[in-house]
């Protein structure tokens, strides 16, 4: 099922919840509606399934206009992140509850029933009830449910968000390994950038009411259009120091105290027309020696370590140049302490420019 948002709003009086969005999703695409908390995520996809109304704009299922279709009507399946199962029914009942509701013969309700359990590893817990299943089980008992139906559509509703982190990290591949064989059109909502990057074909990145970009994983972590995606989309977040860009005897410096970058031309000229801009580089591009390394002219940009947070594979090292506190990873084995004094490089190939003002990235058309 190919689907289209068409200047898509929602409004609550003055407050504008969706600022008219148009997006095209592909059939069998998985999109990822990412952003944080309000701005307008759930919205939409509620607008998708039904239970909103829009205030305007129109939404296609294969360029059908669906906005009057009563949500019963529109061939979806939708996964909530509180799994909203009936307590008092088994998982049997639970999941063959929508074939009951379409009045399936009893013979073909048994048959799909079962063939969705035994495909989301739950065909021997069919009598259990909501309560004795765990959070895993109890989120495939809520996706076997939307897929029993066999929809053209599937909407999730931040629906890993109450598991801990290893089984989020199982449910994600699972969710993808099922959505590709399937062939399923899915919009998944969530405000964490791992589960968008990891499973998404394409990413909305949603802020106050409106898509900011909408765009491959890669290209989102690597051309982030503005501030806001380039301190989103990843983790740790991007750092952001302001500069002034100049050029100098054919050279385009980026400086502010303590730092004096020269920038490849390709990623200068643009900035050295504004002046005064925001430069952008994340932490696995900025290399840092280890503790009591020399500080000499042209070995680098000094610096004082101040926080070293172990993740196991690597350390997140907070350093000071100058007035600007700036995050960088590295390798464990340099065993580097807090208070003492190091180096770190930038990898100018990788620096990103955004304006003050509009802070939208200087870099791309």
């Amino acid at each position: 099922m190919n689907v289209k948002l068409r200047n898509l709003s929602k409004c609550w009086g003055p407050v504008v919840g969706v600022d008219s969005i148009n997006l095209d999703i592909k059939d069998a695409e998985l999109v990822a509606f990412l952003g944080p908390s309000g701005c307008g995520k759930t919205t939409t996809l509620l607008m998708v399934a039904g239970i909103y109304k829009p205030s305007g704009g129109k939404i296609l299922f294969d360029d059908k206009i669906v906005n009057h279709v009563q949500p019963k009507d529109r061939n979806i399946g939708m996964v909530f992140q509180s799994y909203a199962l009936y307590p008092h029914m088994t998982v049997f009942q639970n999941i063959s509850y929508p074939l009951k509701l379409q009045k399936i013969p009893k013979d073909d309700i048994q048959k799909r029933t079962q063939r969705v359990a035994d495909m989301m590893g739950i065909g021997k817990l069919m009598d259990r009830r909501p309560a004795q299943l765990s959070g895993g089980q109890q989120q495939r008992v809520a996706l076997g449910r939307s897929l029993v139906k066999e929809p053209g559509l599937l909407l999730f509703d931040e629906p890993l968000s109450n598991l801990d982190a290893r089984l989020r990290l199982s449910m994600r591949g699972e969710i993808k390994h099922l959505q590709v064989d399937l062939g399923i059109t899915s919009i998944y909502v969530t405000h964490d950038q791992v589960e968008a990057m990891t499973m998404a074909d394409r990413i909305a990145v949603m802020h106050r009411g409106k898509v900011q970009a909408f765009a491959p994983p890669d290209e989102l972590y690597d051309r982030p259009r503005t501030l806001f995606i380039a301190g989103f989309v990843g983790n740790p977040p991007m750092n952001f120091i302001k500069v002034e860009v100049v050029r100098e005897n054919g050279d385009y410096h980026a400086r502010t105290k303590g730092i004096d970058l020269i920038i490849p031309a390709e990623r200068g000229e643009k900035a050295a027309a504004k002046g005064q801009v925001i430069m952008g580089i994340r932490s696995e591009d900025i290399t840092i020696a280890s503790s009591g390394h020399s500080t000499e002219a042209n070995s680098g940009v000094p610096c004082e370590i101040r926080i070293v947070e172990p993740l196991g594979r690597d350390d997140l090292i907070d350093v000071l140049v100058g007035e600007n506190d700036i995050r960088v990873l590295a390798d464990p084995a340099l065993r580097l302490k807090r208070g003492s004094n190091s180096i770190i490089n930038f990898n100018t190939n990788k620096v990103q420019f955004f304006d003050r003002q509009t802070e939208q990235s200087l870099l791309w058309d």
